[in-house]
This record gives structure tokens, C-alpha cells and sequence, in this order.
């Protein structure tokens, strides 16, 4: 096996278009990428990586004439293998592969909720059409083995489900105090300032809205920064307005330089009640944080003692705040890498990725 094409729906500034990069730069294949839209600040690093990326440029999830397009590309690429990302390209590049003629489709799953897929609701249509294409791949790929649960429980054949868990590299966010003082300053953090930090998908699933509020019962001294573009950014901002905080939230974008802005965290909060794996989670356990979770299967699915710093905690404003103020009271303070951080190391899910490929080749 010499070459492979990775489909996946968008590659803006996610955890699961950060893990495409940071497995196609230590997998041991010639790599391209398809992305069917929004080729964003990652396809822009990928191509920096040396690794070809073609914007399919499909205008919606009906948009049926890139289907075509796909198929051609895949058909003209000579791949001995496909691999899909995300919902829509996991429906759209399984059955390309197919008309191209690749048998040796596989595709991860990275997002299924127990209520909703990417954002979207779990309908019964959503299901159905989730189920059929999956028929038409060899295996799925689960990021955790709450996500393998799920997808049993939705009909997947066990057989044909794979646990390679999520990697991370974890030199890469190493605490680094000329990064902190940086991004602090560009930040316009004052001195003394202790930060609060989330990194994610503005979205409601997502609840920065709770971690908003929680952190508006602290004293004026603690600043909220969050990183990450989507819908809810407008309605946050109102919130913040709302409730007097304008002076102590940061609503940062899509930041480039993810190890420098956990430098500049004080404490790493994830309000997520339905996370599938936890990426922005280890990636602060990496750097030394202290971690608040709701939810965590990279944490909740391993024995405690291997993330001592991170706490698993209620999903309620009250409970939140209590939480926070717990934390604090314990001062600005850095820990040791603890062992999940090694257990996730992305060697490791190059290792059992490459398993997955050759047995489905076989």
C-alpha cells in the first residue's frame, strides 16, 4: 500500500481537521487530501506540510454534481486506499470510492453524540442514511470507545468498528513562559490577570454559554478567554454584555498557535456535555493545566490516577462556578504531564491506524 486519499467535509480549525495534519505528518503513505468545503486555516498548513489539497467546492449537503467530480479525482489519484472525515464526506467519498472502483474504504467517526452528529440532530433520516453509507465502506474508525458503543448500538457490526483513539503530540504543548508573557500581552491581559481558558466550536452543544456565566460569580480578576469561530460568537458577545463582563472576555477566533494560548491559561475548562473524545482536553493536560471537564471519554475511560489533574464535574452554572472557585483557591500553578497525555501520544494512533489498514487490505 503506497498511496491514499483522505476525504474529509471541511478543514477549518477543528479537532478532527488538527488530527488529519497531525496523522499525515507521521503516516508512512504518499497522502491527499479532498476537502468538499471550506478549505480553511488547516488546508492552508497542509499544503505548508507538503501534503496536496483539493477544494471540491460543493456549495451544500445536496450539492449531488461534486459527487462526479470526486469520483474522477479519486479515479485519476491511483489510490490504493481511501479514508473519510466527518459526516458528509463519510457519505459522499464512500460512495465515490465505490463507483471509482476502491474497495478499501475506511472512515472515522468523530463526532457521533448521543443526541446529534456535528451538530445536527440524530433524526431517524440522519441515521438511516449514516447506516447505508457505511455499508458501502470496509471499516469505521472510532475515536473513543464511547463512539464504538454508539455505533454498535446504531446496527454497525462490531467486526467492522476499530477503537484507534485520538493522538496528540504532546512535546509540541510543552508550557512555555516567553509564549505566555506573548500572548498575554497581545491579548491586552493585565497584569495579574488569572485565565480561564476553553477552546472549541462556538456552538450551543458546546455550552460556553454555562462557562460564561460561572465564571461572571468569580471575582474581576479572573478573565474568560475562548478560542474558536461558529454561531453562537454573536449571541455570546450579548451575553457578555449582558452580564457586565465585557471587560473580562476574550472571544479570540480561531487562534494559530494552540500551545501558545494554553501557555497563557491559568485553568482549562470544557463545558461539553456530549464530547466524543476530548482533544482539547489532553492537549491542556499537555501543557501543564489544570482541567475542568463535563465530559471526557479520553479521561472517563481510563483509570483516575492516570489525569490526576483533571476533575469531572457537574453540568450547572452553581456547580461550575463552585468548581472554579475550588481551583483557584489553589493559585496559578502548573503540573506534571501526567501519563494519558503519553498514552495518546500520535505515534501511537499512527501505529494502530496503519493495523487497521493492512487488515482491511487483507
Amino acid at each position: 500500500m503506497k498511496r491514499a486519499l483522505h476525504v474529509i467535509t471541511g478543514l477549518g480549525v477543528g479537532g478532527a481537521e488538527r488530527q488529519l495534519r497531525s496523522l499525515l505528518r507521521r503516516l508512512p503513505l504518499a497522502c491527499d487530501v479532498v476537502t468538499l468545503t471550506n478549505a480553511g486555516p488547516v488546508a492552508a498548513e497542509l499544503r505548508a506540510d507538503g501534503v496536496a489539497v483539493t477544494d471540491l467546492g460543493m456549495r451544500g449537503n445536496r450539492d449531488v454534481g461534486a459527487l462526479p467530480r470526486l469520483v474522477r479525482l479519486i479515479r485519476g489519484g491511483d489510490y490504493d486506499l481511501v479514508h473519510t472525515h466527518l459526516y458528509r464526506a463519510c457519505v459522499y467519498g464512500r460512495l465515490a470510492a465505490r463507483l471509482a472502483g476502491v474497495r478499501t474504504v475506511v472512515a472515522t467517526e468523530h463526532s457521533l453524540g448521543a443526541h446529534r452528529i456535528e451538530g445536527r440532530p440524530l433524526t431517524p433520516a440522519t441515521r438511516a442514511l449514516y447506516l447505508a453509507a457505511e455499508r458501502l465502506g470496509a471499516a469505521t474508525v472510532a475515536v473513543s470507545g464511547t463512539v464504538a458503543g454508539r455505533l454498535r448500538d446504531w446496527g454497525v457490526p462490531a467486526n467492522r468498528i476499530h477503537v484507534v483513539p485520538n493522538g496528540i503530540e504532546p512535546a509540541t504543548f510543552a508550557f512555555d513562559e516567553e509564549a505566555r508573557a506573548a500572548v498575554r500581552a497581545r491579548l491586552g491581559l493585565p497584569e495579574g490577570a488569572v485565565v480561564v481558558g476553553g477552546v472549541g466550536r462556538l456552538v450551543p452543544e458546546k455550552r460556553f454559554d454555562v462557562l460564561l456565566r460561572a465564571v461572571a460569580e468569580l471575582p474581576e480578576h479572573v478573565w474568560l478567554v475562548l478560542a474558536g469561530a461558529g454561531p453562537e460568537r454573536a449571541g455570546l458577545r450579548r451575553l457578555t454584555a449582558r452580564l457586565g463582563m465585557t471587560g473580562r472576555v476574550a472571544l479570540v477566533g480561531e487562534w494559530p498557535d494552540m500551545p501558545g494560548l494554553l501557555s497563557a491559561f491559568d485553568l482549562f475548562v470544557s463545558p461539553s456535555t456530549e464530547e466524543t473524545f476530548g482533544l482539547a482536553v489532553l492537549e491542556a493536560l499537555a501543557a501543564g493545566l489544570p482541567v475542568l471537564h463535563v465530559s471526557c471519554p479520553a479521561v472517563d475511560e481510563l483509570p483516575r490516577q492516570e489525569a490526576p489533574g483533571a476533575r469531572r464535574v457537574e453540568a450547572t452554572v452553581p456547580d461550575l462556578a463552585r468548581a472554579l472557585r475550588a481551583e483557584l483557591a489553589l493559585g496559578v500553578r502548573r503540573l506534571p504531564v501526567p501519563e494519558v497525555v503519553r498514552r495518546y501520544d500520535i505515534d501511537r494512533a499512527v501505529a494502530q491506524l496503519m493495523t487497521v489498514y493492512e487488515e482491511v487490505r487483507r
